[in-house]
């Protein structure tokens, strides 16, 4: 078609044979062929390359590279063809244009391999083409110069002095304000996109300032959402410090851009963007920022929210505190968290969940506590202190450090605040931390310490064994308050309360948790103003309600209900408070209770033993409340699968002695409704192990293992596919347990479901290694044999391998007793088969384990060999075909087959002369062809056995 379009005239203008398949054709090989025209190849070269025929041009684009390479060597022709590039690169018709720019990157290569003067070339005839291309009329043309100039930044084609003189200028322009919009996306697009392959002082030098100035509310839509989509790469580029500086008070005005879709491009980059700050940037600003993009009143901001909360999470991971590394190959490195010597407990002992560990945390962290409850007969200073929670015996009582803490941070303006004057600073002691699943999380920093409900409620009174003598003691204690500092809290706080619920008026009207939010906040501003009127009488409840009884009865029981209720209402105003603004502080015990729970101690006390320090409280309730099943009304029907998704990044970020944060939300997971929430877990749950550890596995993962293993086979495919790492994480005792059901997986719920069952026989090789030889004879060989005699072909060849495997285990624990019974096995159910099939199947197990060297030579002879030569003699020429193959290309390469002394060689040989005159032409083929030869060492591992 080509040939009759550009030179129907002339036969001999090299196109006759040139066609799409021809690779190896020259595009330009007719300018080597004389034609009519008597032409050197430099002057046709020329000539075609300004024909007014539009075709010919674009075939001189096309084959430009073709053309430098004849042309090369001389220097007066490769300038000459050069000039001929920068000409037709002006052409007028946008295909010749693309068809030349497309060129440019396989023209650079070259150059750069045969040329000294690379650098100058390039810079002086391409860049510009390049360049000038970036603002070409035709989107095509523009389009094929972006790919081209990414191409060669990436493959370091471009040197830094034309990135800074010729490549950015450009940019700068097509970027700035009076610029088209069209160009203006294409160059941030640019822009954002290279950043990652230029040097980080070029980018912040150059690029950065117009990057801010784009992010601005003034610019059109389609540039803001190019700048936001690629946020975290520009993050990336710059560096932390950067990006603190200047790109992170750009990324909240697009937080809080008016368009949803700039929100929601925020939201899917926040952990790009996360990765770039520091800690203590990404815990007080980027926290309460992606808190206010998971309230979004836009179901899609939320969405993308949510699945942006586990990776974002997964960015306050510190290895040192969690004790959990990953190494460069990807897998999991366990070793003990800091500690300081001068913290340890006298105990020492681990804690429950920590997999073993008994390492502690530095003082110099946020303190995990619980106070003491005080017990009968004890006086209200003995009560005030304070006990580390020990990881096994309870709690560790230290009179020191309690009433240290005490009076530095439970100060209260009451009579007893003065029992603490004289107790040393709290700064001034070796305080440590010891995570447990019962302990109090207070932050280090004032700001997230400071709590109505925990530091300015009365002092507790004493107790005594009476409770109507505690009742009547607690009025006068209450005497000693301050009531106008009272007063003015809760002045203080109906504010906060009505301007609030004042803002969140506006986003009420199709929005569920905006509704449920301003219904909490009603009536707490309700409850507040009755407050305000029945002062005096709520103070002794007040005072009662901080009462903890070790001793329950009826009268305490609805006394401690009563608490429970009055401060979640209090720390559900204080939550919505926090999530609504995040520029105030957060209140430390609102973010670490749920709501929920109102009316029960015990499921307070629970919530209470969910707190911890790694991540900011909000953003684990967050998590953790992705699977109420109101999340999937009001935000995403997959929410669900994406909290099941990140569930290990978060575990891993939290650590194993701050499991209890996720074991119920992993236990709702695992009994989720929908198949494919559990299908993520399964296909995770061996990666959750590792970073539990053994004692937590087989307390918590173990029992959800087991339910996936009567589950679906979408959801037991997960299980099995990494069943090997699973079990291998487990106790030898709790491994054992599962011997008999692996049994189950060879049945499924569809049989025609072969790869199931192909998976099951890839992870029993793997098994076979946990487990000694009498659990394999008596458990997994069974399977084996049953798998082998499978209706699937790919079944039977992987089953054949496990069957050599479960042999070399035998055998190489010295159980030839074992070995005998498998052997005579196989006899019976393969050679003795009435099926084709299983006889063709013994042939390929004796092939295998001869190739293996898994069965000592002498048991091979004895045992297996008169089976498989009996085979000659089956009547079915797919059968003897194999036993050609075995004998001929597999036994005899043996070197103790090959030994002329071998008595067993004289039968081999007539076994396979039979073969060699076989009626059947594939029998005789593979009788008589000879294999191709091996290096093969006399010593083999045959020779060794025998």
């Amino acid at each position: 078609y080509l040939q009759y379009i550009f030179f129907s005239s002339s036969p001999l203008d090299g196109f006759e044979d040139y066609g799409p398949d021809c690779d190896n054709m020259r595009v330009t090989a007719f300018l080597d062929i004389p034609g009519q025209d008597n032409l050197p190849p430099l002057t046709r070269l020329e000539k075609y390359a300004f024909s007014e025929n539009i075709f010919n041009r674009q075939i001189i684009a096309r084959g430009l590279l073709d053309i430098f390479r004849d042309f090369g060597n001389n220097e007066e022709d490769f300038l000459t063809v050069m000039e001929i590039v920068v000409r037709l690169s002006e052409d007028a018709e946008p295909t010749v244009r693309t068809e030349l720019m497309e060129q440019i990157p396989a023209i650079a290569v070259f150059l750069q391999e045969n040329r000294s003067d690379f650098p100058a070339v390039f810079s002086e005839y391409l860049i510009p083409i390049v360049v000038r291309y970036l603002t070409d009329p035709n989107n095509q043309v523009r389009k094929s110069s972006q790919e081209v100039l990414l191409i060669l930044l990436e493959q370091d084609l471009i040197f830094q002095h034309d990135i800074e003189s010729k490549v950015c200028p450009i940019l700068l322009e097509l970027s700035a304000t009076d610029s088209d919009d069209e160009y203006k996306v294409e160059a941030v697009s640019i822009i954002c996109k290279m950043a990652s392959m230029l040097s980080k002082s070029t980018v912040e030098r150059l690029l950065l300032p117009r990057f801010c100035e784009l992010c601005g509310d003034g610019k059109p839509f389609q540039v803001r959402k190019v700048c936001a989509t690629n946020f975290g790469d520009i993050c990336h580029a710059v560096g932390q410090e950067a990006t603190e500086k200047f790109l992170i008070p750009k990324f909240f005005e697009l937080c809080s851009d008016n368009v949803w879709g700039m929100r929601k491009a925020c939201a899917e980059c926040f952990m790009a963007v996360s990765h770039s700050t520091s800690p203590a940037v990404r815990r007080a600003t980027l926290s309460p920022l992606f808190i206010r993009l998971v309230s979004d009143p836009c179901r899609w901001v939320r969405q993308a929210a949510f699945q942006s909360l586990g990776p974002f999470i997964s960015t306050f991971a510190n290895p040192s505190r969690a004790g959990l590394y990953i190494r460069e190959d990807g897998t999991l490195s366990i070793r003990p968290p800091a500690r300081d010597p001068d913290s340890e407990l006298a105990s020492g002992s681990p804690t429950p969940g920590s997999g073993g560990d008994t390492s502690l945390a530095s003082s110099t962290k946020p303190l995990q506590m619980e106070p003491d409850l005080p017990t009968e007969g004890t006086s209200t200073e003995t009560s005030g202190f304070l006990h580390i929670t020990s990881s096994s015996k309870g709690l560790m009582e230290n009179p020191v450090e309690g009433s240290a803490l005490v009076g530095a941070e439970l100060a209260r303006p009451s009579s007893e605040a003065g029992a603490f004057s004289e107790l040393p600073d709290v700064n001034a002691l070796p305080i440590s931390r010891h995570p447990g699943p019962d302990s109090w999380a207070f932050p280090g920093s004032s700001e997230d310490v400071f709590s109505n409900f925990l530091y300015w409620r009365t002092p507790l009174p004493d107790i005594s064994t009476d409770l109507e003598l505690l009742l009547s003691e607690a009025g006068p204690q209450e005497e000693h308050c301050s009531r106008p500092e009272t007063v003015h809290n809760s002045c203080v706080a109906r504010s906060e309360i009505q301007k609030v619920l004042d803002s969140l008026q506006e986003h009420m009207m199709n929005d569920p948790d905006v509704q449920a939010q301003v219904q909490v906040l009603s009536a707490a501003l309700r409850a507040a103003q009755l407050d305000s009127v029945n002062e005096p009488e709520s103070k002794p409840t007040e005072g009662l309600n901080a009462v903890s009884i070790s001793e329950p009865s009826s009268a305490s029981d609805n006394q401690m209900a009563l608490s429970a209720s009055s401060s979640q209402n209090e720390l559900s105003v204080a939550r919505i408070l926090q999530s609504t603004d995040p520029g105030e502080p957060p209140d430390g015990t609102s973010d670490h209770l749920e709501t929920g729970q109102r009316h029960d101690p015990i499921l307070l006390e629970e919530n209470k033993s969910k707190l911890q320090d790694i991540i900011p409280q909000p953003l684990l309730d967050q998590y953790v409340s992705m699977t109420d099943p109101a999340r999937a009304q009001t935000v995403d029907t997959d929410i669900a699968k994406h909290c099941a998704y990140s569930l290990p990044g978060v575990a891993l970020t939290l650590g194993r002695q701050n499991w209890h944060c996720l074991k119920d939300t992993y236990e709702t997971l695992a009994s989720d409704v929908q198949w494919t929430v559990r299908r993520t877990l399964a296909f995770s749950i061996h990666e959750l192990a590792a970073i539990l550890g053994d004692q937590l596995t087989a307390a918590d993962l173990v029992p959800i293992f087991n339910g996936f293993l009567k589950d679906l086979d979408e959801v037991r495919i997960g299980i099995l596919k990494h069943l090997y790492d699973f079990l291998k994480l487990l106790h030898e005792d709790k491994r054992r347990e599962y011997l008999y059901q692996l049994q189950e997986f060879v049945v499924t719920g569809n049989s025609r479901n072969w790869r199931f069952r192909y998976e099951l026989a890839e992870q029993l090789i793997l098994i076979l290694e946990l487990y000694n030889p009498n659990d394999v004879y008596d458990y997994l060989m069974h399977i084996a044999l049953k798998l082998c005699a499978d209706k699937v072909s790919e079944v039977r060849w992987i089953s054949f391998k496990l069957v050599v495997a479960i042999l070399q285990k035998f055998y190489s624990n010295s159980e030839s007793a074992l070995g005998l019974n498998f052997i005579n096995e196989l006899i019976i159910r393969f050679r003795h088969c009435s099926k084709w099939v299983g006889r063709q199947a013994f042939a390929f197990i004796c092939q295998a384990v001869v190739s293996e060297e898994c069965v000592p030579v002498d048991q091979f002879v004895e045992h297996l060999l008169p089976s498989l030569l009996s085979l000659a003699s089956d009547p079915v020429p797919n059968v003897r075909v194999l036993l050609a193959k075995a004998l001929r290309q597999t036994l005899l390469q043996k070197a103790y087959f090959r030994n002329a002394g071998n008595p067993h060689l004289e039968v081999v040989e007539e076994t396979i002369l039979t073969l060699q005159s076989d009626r059947d032409q594939d029998v005789s083929f593979f009788a008589t062809l000879e294999p191709k030869r091996r290096n093969i060492t006399d010593t083999t591992v045959l020779e060794k056995q025998k």
